[in-house]
């Protein structure tokens, strides 16, 4: 996978795809967190990125 995201956009800006192995990458960038750690908030709070930004962060 590449290092380098600077010229990746998700699809779908508002939805996380987990099948998605670069969109994850991306995300787990994006919201400072290990891929576990995102797949184990998904499966919380749904795919909506407001949620799991919400979920993310409540967590301190």
């Amino acid at each position: 996978m590449p290092d380098d995201l600077s010229n990746f956009k998700p699809l779908d800006p508002g939805r996380i795809l987990e099948d998605d192995a670069l969109e994850m990458q991306y995300w787990c960038k994006e919201l400072r967190c290990t891929d576990a750690k995102l797949r184990e908030t998904i499966s919380k709070v749904g795919n909506h990125v407001a949620a799991v930004r919400e979920q993310l962060a409540s967590r301190g």
